[in-house]
């Protein structure tokens, strides 16, 4: 049987509970069966893959794959998937610099098929790091089984510091978040813009996103919302203003859990 992350009520009230009690929902997760046996088919056979092909072709590896980059419901796309592993990151016109969603982007670019001489497969700690990853991903996704405020919450949380560590401009960092469609939910909802700003150009887009940010959060710059205060405003105000959870589900075990008795 495996843990159920949850919270006991929507809003920042649960967002509160969730940062209260994260690592120990965390663990309890983590030492789900389904999920430590996953993971030991992963590093122990992760390492005998040099092609993209032969990643594509195994569903476990790939389930594991994908999953640690959030992608996990395109398991079926194996064509894509498998070029742009194979194109890699490293030309301006492969395949996974021109898609919008830039999680393929960083799957590329983590697995190194068309980017180096030998893969990142054959790397001794990159079992650890997909690992960790996967953990992260795969709590987050069901914590959206009792609430998809909570996941989308915890993976900007996890991902927009990330996102501002990396090089490129703070306009190349806003297009990014455009096109990472659980950012841009969460920065939707928490400036108040409505699901037909998306018809805009992108540059209104841009120009519309730079502007709220300035007014709400006092700056549009990246870096700065991606610190541990202006990101807590940010997911305080996303998780008080979305509206996506029509229901929570709570687990009288897990509480118990959590309650140490």
């Amino acid at each position: 049987m495996s843990f159920q992350p949850f919270v006991p009520t929507g809003g920042l009230s649960g967002w509160r509970f969730l940062q209260n009690t994260i690592e120990t929902q965390r663990k309890a997760h983590g030492e789900g069966v389904a999920l430590q046996r996953d993971l030991a088919y992963f590093r122990d056979n992760i390492g005998k893959i040099d092609t993209a092909e032969a990643l594509v072709s195994d569903y476990r590896l790939l389930s594991v794959a994908l999953g640690a980059f959030g992608l996990s419901d395109d398991i079926g796309s194996k064509f894509l998937i498998r070029r742009v592993l194979e194109e890699g990151t490293l030309e301006p016109d492969a395949l996974a610099n021109k898609l919008s969603d830039k999680r393929y982007r960083d799957l590329s670019r983590a697995f190194g098929f068309g980017d180096f001489p030998v893969p990142s497969t054959k790397i001794s700690t990159f079992a650890d790091k997909i690992e960790a990853r996967y953990r992260d991903q795969a709590f987050e996704t069901d914590m959206g089984q009792t609430s998809e405020t909570m996941r989308l919450a915890l993976y900007v949380q996890r991902e927009l510091p990330a996102l501002a560590a990396g090089t490129g401009s703070n306009r190349t960092k806003w297009f990014t978040i455009m096109g990472i469609a659980p950012i841009r939910q969460v920065m939707e909802t928490a400036m108040g813009l409505p699901s037909s700003f998306a018809t805009l150009s992108l540059d209104k887009q841009l120009e519309t996103f730079l502007e709220r940010s300035r007014s709400i959060f006092g700056t549009d710059q990246i870096d700065d919302l991606a610190s541990d205060g202006a990101l807590g405003r940010v997911l305080d105000r996303f998780t008080v203003l979305d509206e996506s959870d029509t229901s929570l589900t709570v687990s009288s075990p897990a509480l118990v859990l959590l309650r140490g008795f």
